[in-house]
């Protein structure tokens, strides 16, 4: 399924333009006023009624391209674990992207285990709903024991030193 290209017709701004301003308006919660001071500061001339109707009919278009494309058995999926401290406590955040860098899922768990690892790989599956090709992670034995029991055919490549 492939989107309709945007058309720019009757528009005397570039895309390039056009594109920049509705993402300032949306990326950054600016309100109107202050995407048009900011445009008006590198020389650009709008009106903030402008920026809305951009942002109207613009907008769901490029969200629409945005959007996370499809998951394919062929994916290689990253997956990393980092420790946080949020008001002096120890939380690992669980994370796993794919070859291209989209964020696939991210957990949140007070424990680094099986348990917790188990938790987001069916968490991944049930949200992709394909396995991946291959999965890369470090050397965290809780990955190993917890694709064994959810995902056992898929492919794990021995890392560096010990596995």
């Amino acid at each position: 399924m492939t989107c309709a290209p945007i058309s720019y017709k009757r528009h005397r701004f570039l895309p390039e333009i056009i594109a920049h301003v509705v993402w300032l308006y949306h990326r950054f919660s600016l309100s109107l006023r202050e995407v048009e001071e900011m445009l008006l500061e590198r020389g650009i001339t709008l009106s903030y009624e402008t920026i809305r109707k951009w942002g109207i009919k613009f907008g769901p278009t490029y969200t629409r391209q945005l959007r996370r494309k499809r998951a394919q058995s062929s994916d290689i999926w990253y997956l990393d674990e980092v420790v946080i401290k949020i008001q002096n406590q120890r939380y690992y955040l669980w994370r796993a992207v794919d070859q291209d860098g989209y964020i696939l899922d991210e957990i949140l768990q007070k424990r680094r285990n099986t348990k917790a690892a188990r938790r987001l790989l069916t968490r991944l599956l049930s949200k992709q709903g394909v396995a991946p090709k291959r999965m890369i992670t470090d050397k965290l034995g809780s990955y190993r024991a917890a694709k064994r029991k959810v995902m056992p055919a898929v492919e794990r490549p021995c890392c560096r030193g010990r596995e």
